[in-house]
């Protein structure tokens, strides 16, 4: 869903999720490219509109948050690599997760392997 959005609403968003609630002139400076605050603003409205984004009133004007939890747009955007990079695998994005194994840390790897138990008993299997 967030990989439909065009590249520079895309980037607003990102800021957000990385950021946390944001003024329009926090998001103008963490930009990579300069825009007007007006540009910033009226792509803003255009993602509040689609539901992406939402204002809340402060005293300093309006704070912009991201709408989706991080856990939907993180499942979101890793389904759209495992898609488009995996051929929709995810045994395979996970096997190229775990090739690069030597950048885990032990308890990484003690977590990934309880996530596997837990899966395999979800679905019922030993």
């Amino acid at each position: 869903m967030l990989s439909k959005l065009p590249p520079r609403e895309r980037q607003i968003v990102d800021i957000l999720y990385e950021k946390g609630a944001l003024a329009v002139a926090e998001i103008c400076e963490a930009l990579p490219v300069q825009l007007s605050g007006s540009a910033v603003r009226a792509m803003l409205k255009r993602l509040e509109d689609k539901g992406f984004v939402s204002r809340t009133e402060s005293d300093h004007g309006f704070l912009y948050s991201p709408t989706l939890s991080d856990t939907v747009a993180k499942k979101s955007a890793l389904s759209e690599i495992v898609r488009v990079f995996f051929n929709g695998s995810p045994a395979s994005a996970a096997s190229a997760l775990l090739g690069m194994s030597d950048k885990l840390k032990d308890d990484e790897l003690s977590e990934l392997e309880k996530m596997i138990a837990r899966a395999r008993k979800e679905k019922g299997g030993q």
